[in-house]
């Protein structure tokens, strides 16, 4: 009883402490701030806080609190996202035109919910429902990234380029030049081990056989994909898959989103703080696996395959935080340092690392039965997995074994590069 009661305390504890991080983003936000879409990929705001706490409701409060009641019968249609079990919902590309419920709301909705939901985990049968519950938190803690990634597109459209907060994107890049790590190849194992959390999509664990190979000892930074600029990149068919070609034609790409050019005529970037000039040393950002994919070509090299990635991620610490490091309220949100010289560096929490493999399952794997399977296996299609975290990605999220996805042509999230080549 004791131990149940202990482990109920530290999921409350948990609970609240993710709650609040999310509640802490819209500070110094305006009711205008969090209300408009810039994009039909990106949401509002309310509507992550709003999601967020649906979610709690649906899955946990509805199902399993006695007597719970919900706050508004409207908000299951409102902010479901993409559970076609659980019924119906608002088109994704027009939750920027729901002006109602408005922010107060949907803060009162989040402490109803949050009250039940301690009431709930105070109950006996907090263990039972534990698996669940970490799962709503995890997922919680993925759209505080989201609602950076969403806060920087929205800004970025706004023509007083307004910052932030106090913020940093991403750290400098690490002072050495760099080099090249050899990786053995052979049988290994990939996968989530079975110790903690994981997403379904991260298992089973399986192996895997690698050749031999080498990894760059750190991300590729502005001022080499400045190179790559220069020298015609963008305007170089050769270097680009079909598709990708077609994209950089039909959206008129020249450079990363966010790169703008000034008055000199020289590159700035706009970041969380605002438009700056742009850092040289920092790790590229916001390019698209097409863009990886292609420089990585310019480069005479390839983009490392997941299984690769982890591999060279092994035993790698993925909770090292800088000490000088910027940080953001609670202090959950934080770069990671940058590894020593003698090994790899900014595996984790610079910016997520596309890799050359398109999402799918991996051998043995199913969904979880319920709507809650909806979460990652429908989407293995079309897409391409990013591996390591970024510095918008909430202090304990990223792992070795966590596979991100999005597709070749988005470019929105904080998404970088690492090359690879051929033993």
């Amino acid at each position: 009883m004791l131990k149940t009661a202990a482990k109920a305390g530290g999921l409350a504890d948990r609970f609240r402490r993710v709650r609040a991080t999310s509640a802490e983003l819209a500070v110094g936000l305006s009711p205008e701030d969090q209300v408009v879409q810039s994009m039909p990929d990106a949401s509002p705001v309310k509507w992550h806080l709003a999601h967020t706490t649906w979610f709690f409701e649906t899955f946990l409060l509805s199902p399993n609190l006695p007597g719970y009641r919900p706050f508004d019968p409207a908000f299951g249609y409102l902010f479901n996202s993409y559970y076609e079990a659980v019924g119906a919902r608002h088109p994704r590309p027009r939750r920027g035109l729901v002006t109602r419920p408005g922010v107060a709301e949907v803060a009162a909705y989040r402490d109803h919910v949050d009250a039940a939901m301690l009431t709930l985990l105070e109950r006996g049968d907090a263990e039972r429902l534990a698996p669940l519950v970490t799962l709503g938190l995890a997922h919680e803690e993925q759209h505080q990234e989201l609602i950076l990634m969403d806060l920087l597109h929205l800004f970025s459209c706004n023509p007083v380029a307004p910052a932030y907060r106090p913020y940093r994107p991403a750290l400098r890049g690490p002072a050495h030049e760099g080099r090249w790590i050899a990786v053995d190849g052979g049988i290994v194992a990939v996968g989530h081990a079975g110790e903690g959390f994981a997403f379904d999509n991260e298992g089973p664990r399986h192996e895997v056989l690698l050749r031999p190979f080498r990894l760059f000892s750190r991300a590729v930074t502005n001022g080499e994909w400045l190179a790559f600029v220069e020298d015609g990149g963008y305007r170089n068919p050769a270097l680009w898959l079909s598709d990708g070609w077609a994209t950089v034609n039909a959206e008129g790409w020249e450079a990363p989103a966010y790169w703008r050019r000034g008055e000199d005529g020289g590159w700035r970037e706009f970041t969380l703080l605002g438009e700056h000039p742009l850092d040289e040393d920092a790790p590229v950002s916001h390019v698209g696996f097409y863009e990886a994919d292609a420089f990585a070509r310019w480069a005479g090299k390839r983009l490392p395959t997941e299984a690769e990635w982890e591999t060279a991620a092994a035993g790698i610490p993925a909770t090292g935080l800088s000490p000088t490091g910027n940080t953001l309220g609670s202090g959950l949100l934080r770069p990671v340092a940058a590894a020593a010289d003698e090994g790899f560096a900014q595996m984790f929490g610079d910016v997520w690392e596309w890799t050359a493999s398109a999402y799918s399952g991996y051998p043995g794997f199913r969904p979880a039965v319920g709507a809650v399977g909806e979460y990652n296996g429908k989407f293995m299609a079309n897409q391409y997995v990013l591996r390591g975290g970024c510095c918008a990605t909430p202090d304990g999220h990223a792992r070795a074994t966590y596979r991100n996805f999005f597709y070749p042509h988005q470019r929105w999230m904080f998404s970088g590069v690492r090359l690879a080549e051929d033993a």
